[in-house]
């Protein structure tokens, strides 16, 4: 099983441009059929508050991650914000799209970054999810998370529980907390005994900027992979047996006590 981290430069609220950057790095990169592909969070857009540019009413974003599931045979781990019902906001979604066309995945980030003022704009979910990565014989269950929820281990720690293998993120995690991004990233696969996959946006918006640091680690905290700082794809190879070995040598959710 095989996991790619697609990083870009993201173009401020331009869907066509990143969507054509997005291709253009998986096509120069010639990835393989039956892989995950990852995205950063809002990789359509960028982290902007302003919904009206962001929101996909038109299903744009959607049709282009259902296409690029198909195209390339693999499952699409993007991003997306979609109205809520509330006038003036949206939620920031994790959209996972899947190859066989079957219906999409949408994960409501629970916990919108009130710091950088998103919770002006955007609601939080309320529920995790999580879905079947298949390659051939195999299938790995993947809960999805956006961002700045990577500082709360409880959600982490109730996908585990829930059965969780993997944990996947899109992000745009900025410059000056990069050292807070590699280690909870860490810290999230060693505690839950998971492989987990960060992948953040680089460059520069109108108001940060950011230094990629795209990352792959494994269920041990063993780094798989990752990035510096400038636009690229990170693949890793994904050993499920090592995943579930490892938790069956080391037994440590027998001792959980606090839920």
């Amino acid at each position: 099983m095989r996991a790619h981290g697609i990083q870009l430069d993201i173009v401020w609220e331009n869907k066509p441009a990143n969507h054509e950057r997005i291709r253009s790095l998986i096509d120069d990169h010639g990835l393989e059929p039956a892989g995950l592909i990852v995205l950063p969070e809002l990789f359509d857009v960028g982290f902007t508050l302003n919904i009206e540019a962001a929101c996909d009413d038109d299903g744009y974003t959607l049709g282009y991650l259902r296409q690029l599931a198909i195209d390339t045979g693999c499952t699409v781990h993007g991003s997306r914000a979609i109205r809520a019902d509330e006038p003036g906001k949206a939620f920031n979604c994790a959209c996972v799209t899947f190859p066989d066309g079957r219906e999409p995945l949408e994960y409501r980030k629970i916990h919108p970054f009130s710091y950088g003022r998103e919770a002006e704009s955007y609601n939080g979910g309320n529920a995790l999810a999580s879905y079947a990565w298949r390659t051939g014989s195999d299938s790995m269950r993947i809960c999805p998370a956006v961002c700045y929820d990577l500082r709360f281990p409880e959600l982490f720690r109730r996908g585990f529980i829930q059965g969780a293998e993997a944990f996947v993120l899109g992000a745009n995690w900025p410059s000056p907390r990069a050292d807070h991004w590699r280690a909870l990233l860490l810290a999230r696969a060693i505690e839950n005994q998971a492989f987990v996959m960060g992948v953040n946006r680089c460059g520069n918006d109108p108001h940060l900027p950011y230094s990629g640091g795209s990352i792959a680690v494994g269920p041990k905290g063993e780094i798989l992979g990752e990035l510096g700082s400038e636009e690229g794809v990170l693949s890793v190879d994904v050993e499920l047996d090592a995943i579930r070995s490892w938790r069956s040598e080391f037994p440590a959710r027998m001792d959980i006590k606090l839920l």
